[in-house]
């Protein structure tokens, strides 16, 4: 099962005294596509190192499957869960080495199917050394984008029954984001996935939205459809958003 919950779950950073994340409730169905929007710094990201268990609760828990995460293995926890985090961290090997990392078993015809939908395809074909090519100790050989892109075909081919995505495009030009957006209707389709967006069509693609506002507390949430017409925080979002995707240099 790929349910994940959140049950009652507070979480402060040490040095702080207000909550990242406070008595926060949510239901995760298997299978589901959720996306989580909000300001900077009300806890978006902070609830998926919760569930890939980068940080604990201080109130609560998070389970998966009926699994308190505490609970679980590492190995039990990492076979469930992939992630795509806007800090990737490149082992120094090959880039076929760090994408087969996912999948050590997987198929020349896999791996090449991953980067194409992941967008690794031109930079391998662009690099000299193409999937032979040293990445650098954390990926310092590759840009940011290139990083991106390579988790995002980890991902794809590990196939865990839950990903999480934070800001997957955030790195990426107009050309690459289309790549993503390929990449998440494919993970969708087989896993239960959770993601941090602000990207207008990545949120509209949602089973479900989760609004959370600057006290780390869920908002508003339902489907965009329904969030517009209530004319809160959402549309107030979507409008902002909208409208700065309209701006040009001039």
């Amino acid at each position: 099962m790929a349910e994940v919950v959140f049950d009652h779950v507070t979480r402060i950073y040490p040095g702080n005294d207000k909550p990242s994340v406070d008595d926060l409730n949510m239901d995760i169905k298997d299978g589901e596509f959720l996306v989580l929007v909000g300001p900077s710094g009300c806890g978006k990201t902070t609830l998926l190192k919760l569930i890939a268990r980068f940080y604990d609760v201080d109130d609560g828990a998070v389970r998966i499957g009926g699994v308190d995460v505490r609970d679980m293995t590492t190995e039990d926890l990492f076979a469930r869960v992939s992630f795509v985090f806007q800090d990737v961290y490149l082992f120094n090997d090959t880039l076929r080495n760090n994408v087969l990392m996912a999948n050590p078993d997987a198929s020349e015809e896999q791996l090449r199917a991953v980067a194409d939908l992941a967008g690794m395809t031109e930079v391998v074909e662009r690099l000299s050394e193409g999937w032979e090519t040293l990445c650098g100790e954390g990926g310092r050989s590759l840009s940011g984008g290139e990083r991106q892109r390579v988790s995002i075909a980890r991902a794809l081919l590990k196939q865990a029954p839950i990903v999480l995505l934070d800001e997957a495009t955030s790195a990426l030009d107009a050309e690459n984001e289309k790549n993503v957006v390929r990449s998440i209707e494919t993970l969708k389709r087989r896993s239960t996935l959770i993601v941090v967006a602000h990207k207008l069509e990545t949120v509209r693609m949602a089973d479900k939205i989760v609004v959370m506002d600057r006290s780390g507390k869920v908002a508003e949430t339902g489907t965009h459809n329904e969030l517009i017409a209530l004319e809160g925080e959402y549309k107030d979002f979507w409008d902002k958003r909208n409208a700065s995707s309209q701006w040009q240099l001039v």
